[in-house]
């Protein structure tokens, strides 16, 4: 097996071509070029100022909900950056090149979402600072992984990130969230690219490590939000909107980067490898078999709101 040190020499050619490519096609943009600025108006806290009231949101709740999910996720960046920084550690090489360049471009996020719901008052701007303190006193902290299992889990939140945030803007049936969600989902797509080849050259490098990180991180897979306060209730009415659940976690997730790194063809690997190889695929039938029942008993829930709502319109 590959030592960590060995891993991170080996590697870095392939880091910085990489990191290369992805300069070569990153758009720049600016988050006030997102902003409907022109909807602003002061608040409380400004002499003459309107305060926040729950009636002023044009977004519906679960919109709403999904849109502070994520700002929140990107709020906690400078313990991400802290993180990979440390996974990787290696001063003055195409490593550290990529964990500036990576934590300057989310940067962006944070940035143009609190603008959006602050200035088109579609969230209670003291409840989003306060959750803002909140995510960053609590901070991230997932006992430092070595740098392998630590590019296949951002690989997969990369990915799960983008489609959570894409999907978000096409609930929101706003066009303005709807293009801001898309931009940041384009850079999270980067992103992922970057991570997804890096594990692919390090599958090249030693097969049975990588495999065993892959079988990790999906197994124990958790989003990096999981920390924030309400997190568990704010992703029940996420995937009970569709927004982001089990299915998409497995479908759209799991298995396009499985495919990619062919982990269930590569050979040569050593028995602890294809025992968690093994373990995998029973991980992955079981998350399956869940993302049945949990569509299966979605439908139900929604055919009976759907009944409900014909009721109730029906006796006005």
């Amino acid at each position: 097996m590959v030592s960590e040190r060995d891993l991170l020499h080996e590697l870095e050619p392939e880091a910085e071509r990489l990191l290369e490519r992805h300069l070569g096609v990153a758009e720049e943009w600016f988050p006030h070029d997102y902003v409907p600025y022109s909807l602003g108006r002061d608040f409380e806290g400004f002499e003459g100022g309107e305060p926040w009231t729950p009636d002023q949101p044009s977004l519906t709740g679960v919109a709403r909900t999904a849109l502070e999910v994520n700002l929140l996720t990107e709020d906690n960046l400078p313990s991400y950056h802290r993180e990979i920084h440390g996974m990787f550690g290696k001063k003055d090489s195409a490593w550290m090149d990529w964990v500036h360049r990576w934590t300057a471009e989310e940067g962006r996020h944070s940035i143009v979402l609190r603008d959006y719901l602050v200035v088109t008052r579609n969230h209670d701007p003291v409840a989003l600072e306060r959750g803002r303190m909140a995510v960053v006193e609590e901070g991230y902290d997932h006992h430092a992984r070595d740098t392998l299992h630590g590019m296949v889990y951002v690989a997969f939140q990369e990915l799960a990130t983008r489609i959570s945030h894409r999907n978000t803007g096409r609930y929101s049936d706003d066009p303005v969230a709807d293009r801001i969600m898309a931009r940041i989902a384009a850079d999270e797509n980067l992103h992922m690219v970057f991570y997804r080849d890096m594990v692919t050259a390090a599958m090249e490098l030693d097969p049975s490590a990588t495999v065993m990180a892959i079988a990790d991180e999906v197994i124990g897979f958790e989003m990096p939000g999981a920390g924030m306060p309400n997190f568990r209730r704010h992703s029940a009415v996420i995937a009970d909107a569709g927004i982001y659940d089990l299915r998409g976690h497995h479908d759209d997730v799991v298995w396009p980067l499985l495919r990619k790194w062919r982990v269930f063809a590569v050979e040569g690997l050593d028995e602890h490898a294809e025992q968690r190889r093994r373990e995998l695929a029973d991980f992955l039938g079981k998350l399956d078999g869940q993302a049945t029942r949990f569509e299966d008993k979605r439908a139900v829930r929604h055919e009976r709101r759907a009944r409900r709502a014909a009721r109730e319109a029906a006796n006005a």
